[in-house]
């Protein structure tokens, strides 16, 4: 692994105009990586409608819910309720063939999540419990942030900038879908952080384009899903629970639990990763992104605990073990990418499935 001592400067002027040149674009349709994800884009390719075959149901139930195969074909399938792709059919986005192969996938990834959530104690549905471990910075600091604050080298800061592009690229936007399924103080606070995410109604503030300054002050190409060819199933399934929770309205509760987690975990995290970024002399654009989000999610935590968990539940106490699910799912997802991270850098090794320089 060739390594960069430190970070080449690139001018803010240069990467916003970068960014912006590439804001609006699709993604071009990535290369399969099994059967699954293969019948999918082969369907993709093709006008519609079209038709997958029967006998995916077997491949379907036998596939590893946490496999590349299941997840690349999973984000594939969401990115058509976002963007979509470059000369795919909208079309395609409620397509009745396609929409049950992808329930098929949502029910494995979904049950494997339930079963490696599940406690059988009574905290499954005790929210301030699910909470309370993210309210405290562990004392060992071993956790990615930690890791590129303390020894990170370059290599590994971009690689991780790459991993996180396939969701911060769209940042905010599974989210929104969940507003029209909350009411009163629940909506208006939900509403409240989202406007902040994009931007308080100012173009070069939203989120996803100050990451995409900070790609392109990396020396990484801005455009959207870019990587997502390189990124492993850890990375995609971090955004595939957004957007499987989004798209249903019965998993509300677990979307806002999601949010409320990531939020209360963002802020110690950014202020390590600001941190890092100067200590290798990283771009200033590269910096902003997670000094946003150092005063922004600590704002962000207090209204989605108390006034969106808080109201949600006051008026729907039965969703209180979605939210908990929501947490931990969060929690066990960000914990296999933790792990694929540090176990590939501290061997020196790509944690990517092509270096970025290869």
């Amino acid at each position: 692994m060739t390594t960069t001592p430190t970070a080449p400067r690139t001018s803010t002027t240069t990467a916003t105009t970068t960014s912006t040149a590439t804001a609006t674009t699709t993604a071009t349709l990535p290369a399969p990586r099994g059967r699954l994800s293969a019948a999918v884009l082969d369907v993709l390719a093709a006008p519609p409608p079209g038709r997958l075959p029967a006998s995916l149901d077997e491949a379907v139930e036998g596939a590893d819910p946490y496999g590349d195969d299941l997840h690349l074909a999973l984000y594939v399938c969401y990115e058509l309720h976002y963007r979509g792709f470059a000369d795919v059919s909208p079309d395609w986005e409620w397509d009745p063939d396609l929409l049950r192969l992808r329930a098929g996938l949502e029910r494995v990834f979904l049950a494997a999540l339930r079963r490696d959530t599940l406690t059988g104690t009574p905290s499954d549905s005790d929210v301030p419990a699910a909470l309370e471990p993210l309210l405290v910075e562990p004392v060992d600091g071993g956790g990615v942030s930690d890791f590129l604050l303390r020894e990170g080298e370059w290599w590994q800061m971009r690689e991780y900038v790459a991993h996180r592009s396939v969701y911060h690229l769209k940042e905010a936007d599974p989210h929104a879908w969940v507003i029209p399924r909350l009411d009163g103080q629940a909506k208006a606070s939900l509403v409240a952080v989202e406007y902040d995410e994009f931007g308080g109604g100012r173009g070069e503030r939203v989120h996803a384009r100050l990451f995409a300054d900070l790609m392109a002050g990396a020396g990484l190409d801005p455009s959207y899903l870019r990587y997502l060819d390189d990124v492993p199933a850890p990375a995609l399934a971090t955004v595939n629970l957004m957007s499987l929770c989004g798209l249903h309205r019965a998993l509300r509760g677990a979307l806002v639990g999601h949010f409320a987690a990531a939020e209360i975990s963002t802020a110690p995290s950014a202020r390590k990763m600001a941190r890092a970024l100067e200590r290798l002399e990283a771009a200033p654009e590269c910096v902003l992104f997670f000094t946003e989000h150092i005063e922004a999610d600590a704002v962000h935590e207090q209204v989605m605990r108390r006034d969106v968990i808080g109201d949600l539940l006051e008026r729907e106490p039965e969703l209180a073990a979605d939210v908990v699910f929501g947490i931990r799912a969060t929690e066990l997802l960000e914990g296999r990418l933790a792990d694929h991270l540090l176990n590939a850098w501290r061997r020196n090794a790509s944690s990517l499935r092509r270096p970025l320089d290869a």
